[in-house]
């Protein structure tokens, strides 16, 4: 981190590395055993010039380890990271082309805001030093607060000054460890707005690594899903959240309604497979088993309750009837819990199109969807994994 406390800045410069829109990341078959747990396991990925990547996960699975591996503060113990095409496997973080923002801003309570921002810059002897930080000022947006100390800022605030002072040293890669997880939830999706908003901007690589489903799916082109130091599913947030390809990426990439069944019918692209003695529809295109045990899942919020004599679709997939649980208003939405006799508790997410919940605690219910919103996944699958 150029311009940080604690970061040697009395060094030769970075290898150089176009960069005037970023510069591929690749991550090829790196390892990472601390000796009492793997950290990282064969990690292969490569984050295109100019994008907007995320890697996402809970804590432990490997996300900040490698973001740490990028930046040269830990080694792979196999494996190797090329920037823009240069193997940087070997080289000291001051050597390589990348800043990084931290949760904790390390900022320099000292100095002024400006001078936080032109630190790195006069350390390496960049002509301009002053004109260009207030030029990430600008780009900010805090050119009229360049003369406060780091105390003066609201946390939004630090956190853009640090921003600031990462980009205006133009490194081909920046690497954001939770920036935003030390904001309040109306800060934070502010923030998660203006970061994309930058990162478009100025069109450098940006990985972000977040345990925050939503953080990721607002700002990034491609969403990478660990678990347990391995990518369990890669692609844009729609894709993964519409068509997760294990349990663990449809319960942590927000919430899904997971149910055991059997396929017994296989026809012109459909499944039918039977779920506790019903038979639900599973189009073949989303199903990652065709056969045998499945798991048959469906989103919350393309669920629709049935109740009193209300009717399904002609070819909607019905379930129940159940119980309604429990009932919690969020304002927008009410999410509803539905006991169903021998499938357990599933979730239903309605929006308040008229003012408030349809149906209360206790109330008989059906439950019925597209068969389009349909997902299979391996009945092997442990159907908690994630939630």
């Amino acid at each position: 981190m150029a311009g940080g406390p604690g970061t040697a800045t009395d060094t030769p410069p970075a290898p150089q590395v176009a960069t005037s829109s970023g510069a591929d990341l690749e991550i090829a078959g790196v390892t990472k055993d601390f000796g009492t747990f793997l950290a990282v396991d064969d990690l292969t990925l490569t984050v295109p010039s100019g994008s907007f990547f995320a890697l996402l996960g809970p804590s432990g699975c490997g996300k900040t380890t490698t973001l740490r591996m990028v930046a040269g503060l830990e080694h792979p113990t196999a494996g190797s990271i090329s920037i823009g095409g240069v193997d940087m496997t070997a080289r000291k973080a001051y050597q390589r082309p990348v800043n990084t923002v931290f949760q904790s801003y390390a900022l320099f309570p000292h100095l002024t805001v400006l001078e936080n921002v032109a630190f790195g810059l006069r350390r390496t002897k960049v002509p301009d030093a002053v004109a260009r930080a207030g030029e990430g000022l600008d780009l900010v947006e805090l050119r009229h607060l360049a003369d406060r100390r780091p105390a003066q800022l609201s946390g939004g605030q630090q956190q853009r000054v640090a921003l600031a002072r990462a980009l205006v040293n133009n490194p081909a890669v920046l690497l954001l460890d939770e920036p935003l997880g030390a904001l309040d939830l109306k800060l934070r999706r502010q923030m998660q707005v203006e970061l994309k908003r930058i990162q478009t901007e100025v069109g450098l690589t940006f990985v972000h690594v977040t345990h925050d489903q939503e953080e990721a799916m607002t700002m990034a082109d491609t969403v990478a899903v660990m678990n347990a130091g391995r990518i369990e599913q890669m692609g844009p947030p729609e894709q993964l959240y519409e068509l997760p390809r294990t349990a663990f990426v449809a319960n942590f990439l927000g919430q899904s309604n997971l149910l055991p069944g059997v396929v017994v019918e296989s026809r012109d692209g459909w499944l039918g497979v039977d779920v506790a003695g019903t038979r639900l529809v599973v189009p073949g295109a989303r199903a990652v088993s065709t056969s045998g045990s499945v798991l048959v899942g469906v989103r919350p919020e393309k669920v629709l309750l049935l109740a009193g004599g209300e009717e399904p679709a002609p070819d909607a997939n019905v379930i129940g009837p159940g119980t309604v649980a429990d009932v919690s208003f969020s304002g927008v939405s009410t999410q509803y819990q539905v006991d169903v006799p021998g499938l357990g508790t599933l979730g239903v997410f309605a929006q308040n199109l008229a003012g408030g919940a349809r149906v209360a605690v206790g109330d008989r219910v059906r439950l019925a969807w597209a068969p389009g919103f349909t997902f299979g996944l391996d009945g092997d699958d442990d159907a908690s994994a994630g939630a």
